[in-house]
């Protein structure tokens, strides 16, 4: 029993409303300790936790859940629930200490980094950042070593399985061109299935730090002075890379030497990022102290302290080690999906005949499918998906070759590509019609018309999906 009670992991509760479209919004997110079932008759109690709301709801509560929880198999001995509180209190009492130290020495190094030069005050570095439930952590602790077993293959997968994850910002009350303070922690995220760039971009570094990779988040600004957060990586060799994790974009850097002769060839940048104010992973913290914090003049040195001053890696991990804190539970598991990939296809795909049959309809034209050529877009999609995976293009000259096999001579084929995160046949249809081309694709009109739709839904854990959707049509011009 006494074993159990220094388990001191809670049970993270994360309640998400997910409305008749399939929108997500969390509700709520809790942190329960457990550890009250040690002292209960028969190991079983119950009792009611109050949820509150997250961001700026966070004082505001969401609602009442009652808990049941049994233990079992049920000790032979119950602890006394004094043992249980004493043991509760001398937890929060070492973890209060432990941030009360890393705050103290935060203060002291951010001193240190502002004498270095006055206009650091203005860079991005961002020690602190506030969860869901308006906590203020340390930004190493958002990230950890994540293994994915064999739900992702390799890190070009995992970059694609976190872009897959909709972009979506805090909601914020009232005006202005603020942004809204919330990090998500990586239960909540995962739950509702969209976030920020700042959890994205964690969530990608904790994946590609269980690939084995040397790869840290990156927080400074795109175009226009806008904040962001990506994540980089540094090879053996030296090489900087660049991950964006809303995309999956990989950008090799290479900086401008600002002291090279000025006719001497340099080289033009090639990701959107502008500035970079610092970077961290899970046991370090650098900020970036070289004259400019121009992302195309920055060296990417961190042995270098003229360049980048780092944080104590030991004060980092008494905040942010495995262990260290008793709020945070480990780092969740990536779930399989559940979602069967042929069936969301086919539900999707025939979804999407009868729309193009009922908007054809309203126009008084007939809608003759071609099976084979529904068929043939098959080969298509999967190479677009592994592009998107591999940044690799492949399998084009068969798919082109089969299409010209397919359409007789003298006939025209058309075809349009597109992808989507969702899988609401409606919606994505309303989408292909505000593009022209696609538009005229399924209001086509001609001699022996024929149409084809082809759905491809990839399946990543999580249930997250990538849906590509190709409309085609082939027929013999009358003009």
């Amino acid at each position: 029993m006494t074993s159990m009670l220094s388990i001191c992991d809670p049970i993270h509760f994360v309640l998400i409303k997910t409305d008749i479209s399939g929108e997500t919004t969390l509700v709520s997110s809790y942190f329960l300790d457990w550890r009250t079932v040690l002292s209960s008759t028969n190991s079983k109690t119950c009792f009611a936790v109050e949820l509150m709301g997250v961001g700026s709801e966070c004082k505001v509560p969401a609602g009442v859940l009652t808990v049941n929880l049994e233990l079992y198999p049920p000790p032979a001995v119950n602890l006394s629930a004094d043992v249980i509180s004493t043991q509760q209190s001398l937890e929060r009492t070492r973890t209060a200490e432990k941030d009360r130290l890393f705050l103290v020495y935060a203060k002291q190094w951010w001193r240190e980094f502002l004498e270095i030069r006055a206009s650091h005050q203005s860079k991005l570095v961002k020690i602190f950042a506030q969860d869901e439930n308006g906590v203020n952590r340390p930004v190493c602790s958002y990230v950890r070593v994540l293994r994915a077993g064999r739900l992702l293959e390799s890190s070009r997968h995992a970059a694609r399985f976190v872009s897959l994850l909709a972009h979506e910002r805090a909601p914020m009350l009232g005006g202005g061109t603020g942004k809204q303070e919330q990090w998500c922690t990586l239960m909540a995220f995962l739950c509702r299935g969209k976030g920020d760039c700042e959890d994205h971009a964690t969530l990608l570094c904790s994946l590609l730090l269980g690939f084995g990779l040397d790869a840290y988040v990156c927080m400074g600004t795109k175009a226009k002075g806008v904040p962001h957060t990506w994540v980089m990586t540094r090879g053996t060799d030296g090489t900087i890379t660049f991950w964006e994790s809303l995309t999956a974009h990989r950008y090799l850097h290479r900086p401008v030497d600002p002291d090279a002769p000025p006719l001497s060839p340099q080289p033009k940048p090639s990701s959107p990022y502008r500035t970079v104010g610092c970077v961290f992973n899970h046991q370090t913290f650098m900020a970036n102290c070289q004259p400019s914090d121009s992302v195309e003049l920055c060296v990417f040195d961190f042995q270098n302290p003229s360049r980048w001053k780092a944080m104590s890696e030991e004060a980092l991990r008494s905040v942010c080690g495995p262990g260290s804190c008793t709020s945070l539970p480990p780092l969740p598991p990536l779930c399989a999906p559940s979602l069967d990939p042929s069936a969301a296809s086919n539900q999707l795909e025939m979804e999407m005949r009868y729309l193009v049959y009922e908007h054809r309809k309203d126009l008084d034209l007939g809608t003759v499918w071609d099976d084979h050529l529904c068929y043939l877009l098959s080969s298509a999609l999967s190479a677009y998906e592994m592009e998107r995976c591999t940044g690799v293009s492949c399998g084009n000259e068969e798919f082109q070759d089969a299409v010209r096999r397919a359409v007789p001579d003298g006939q025209t084929f058309k075809g349009f590509p597109i992808h989507f995160l969702h899988r609401n046949a409606r919606r994505a249809f309303a989408t292909c019609l505000r593009s022209p081309f696609c538009e005229e694709i399924i209001c086509c009109r001609g001699d022996s018309v024929r149409l084809a739709v082809r759905v491809w839904v990839f399946v990543y854990p999580e249930n997250a999906c990538a849906v590509w959707l190709m409309f085609a049509c082939k027929y013999r011009s009358v003009l």
